[in-house]
């Protein structure tokens, strides 16, 4: 049997590549397909997340600066200046979740823009900031000036706005510019507007050179203040649910890191603001209550009244239901602070 020279060595040949991939194989590590399929499952996902160098949306280079070396989800936080340019992107499928103002997010859902609001930014952190040689004590005496505003689908609008009409101010007696934040600090100090009011650090950075003075604090006008929401598009949620999931675990837990560690926290996100340490750490403890990252679910409350005034002053056209526009599955029940090692 097999005395053939010929059959022999062909069966030499098909008994060593059958030992060769036997070996390549290794058995022994008793490594199963649906082990392999797990591992490849729990790659690494990166996720961008927009965001401007404004306090009310620190938790997003936070939790940028936390997941830089996770191994799960890594989530970077893409600087924008400008929040024209954030809706552009969204738009264009570009960035899929965002910080933004929350009246803004409202007039995108308004538009067929499929997004969510998933968890708030923030509460409080906005400043009226007039300039200094101004005698200006109340909004009646800004009457005639040029107002610098991030946007008129902003929240800091609609709260002058309904200032305006508390203190008998007419919708054309004050001039309302926009201007992207990091902007207007310069413009105050070159005299091109006389006061504005926007999401700190800009409003520090003319307080502390010497430029401009506190008018209102936001918390001062309308407590618990909010501007600025997180904002995922449907298409996340229904493509990455999980990506979502941990997303909004992470700026929960950030915040409730940063609330309880200041100082650490202007540490780690200047560089992202691209602003002097100094002036974030000013504005997370001058006062304390400045600006605040608890609290931060979104309620049917706080966001029918947002859009309520929204629907007054004409940003709206029609109001916008609560179901359509909030996603609260997400959600921790348990908030717990990021371990975070600011270095030092």
């Amino acid at each position: 049997m097999f005395r053939s020279p010929i059959t022999r060595w062909i069966l030499g040949v098909l008994v060593f590549v059958a030992a060769l991939g036997f070996l390549r194989l290794k058995p022994w590590h008793h490594r199963s397909v649906k082990e392999m399929l797990s591992g490849s499952q729990r790659a690494r996902e990166e996720l961008k997340v927009g965001y401007l160098p404004v306090t009310c949306h620190l938790t997003c280079p936070v939790t940028d600066f936390a997941t830089r070396t996770s191994p799960t989800n890594r989530f970077e936080a893409q600087r924008f200046t400008d929040f024209p340019t954030v809706v552009e992107s969204v738009k264009g499928g570009r960035l899929d979740a965002t910080f933004m103002i929350a009246p803004l997010a409202m007039k995108l859902r308004e538009q067929g823009v499929p997004v969510k609001i998933v968890y708030l930014g923030h509460r409080d952190g906005s400043t009226v900031i007039v300039r200094k040689d101004l005698p200006a004590q109340s909004l009646r005496d800004l009457r005639g000036k040029t107002f610098a505003i991030p946007s008129k689908y902003s929240n800091q609008y609609l709260v002058i706005r309904k200032l305006m009409d508390d203190q008998g101010v007419k919708p054309d007696e004050i001039r309302f510019v926009e201007l992207p934040p990091p902007d207007m600090p310069g413009a105050l100090a070159a005299r091109a507007i006389d006061a504005y009011f926007v999401g700190e650090p800009h409003a520090a950075k003319a307080e502390l050179d010497g430029s401009g003075r506190v008018l209102y604090h936001a918390k001062d006008i309308w407590p618990h203040f909010i501007s600025c929401v997180l904002v995922v598009t449907e298409k996340l949620i229904h493509d990455r649910p999980e990506v979502v999931r941990d997303l909004v675990r992470g700026i929960a837990e950030s915040g409730e890191w940063a609330d309880g560690h200041r100082l650490e926290a202007a540490k780690v996100v200047a560089p992202y603001f691209r602003q002097d340490e100094k002036v974030v750490r000013y504005v997370l403890t001058q006062p304390p209550d400045r600006v605040s990252y608890r609290m931060l679910t979104p309620t049917d409350e706080d966001l029918q009244k947002i859009n309520d005034m929204a629907v007054k002053v004409g940003i709206l056209e029609r109001p916008i239901a609560m179901r359509d526009l909030i996603d609260r599955q997400f959600i921790p029940a348990d908030i717990r602070p990021l371990n975070i090692d600011a270095g030092n």
